[in-house]
């Protein structure tokens, strides 16, 4: 998978497809609607790009003092764009 597109597709599937990222893997339950799936993948991990899914979910969450903190843990700030917005640009930052 390389595209927006291809994953985008890939959310009519019943599972993810095998060998994504722990943060696609993320990004893919929370495209299909299941938060807490989606935070589950990232949420003991603490690395800058879990950090950095893990913001983006806590903001989606409306929880937007743990998300700064997990932007910050990520080296980032929070983001002046739509959460759809994030979610497209996330998935194609770690679809490389």
């Amino acid at each position: 998978m390389k595209t927006l597109a291809e994953f985008k597709e890939s959310l009519n599937l019943e599972e993810p497809v095998t060998g994504l990222s722990v943060q696609l893997k993320s990004l893919w339950y929370d495209g299909k609607g299941d938060w807490h799936t989606a935070h589950a993948q990232v949420d003991q991990l603490t690395d800058h790009a879990s950090a950095l899914v893990h913001a983006y979910l806590h903001r989606k969450e409306g929880d937007v003092w743990n998300a700064d903190y997990w932007y910050s843990k990520a080296r980032k700030t929070r983001p002046d764009i739509s959460l759809e917005k994030e979610w497209e640009a996330l998935v194609m930052e770690f679809l490389g």
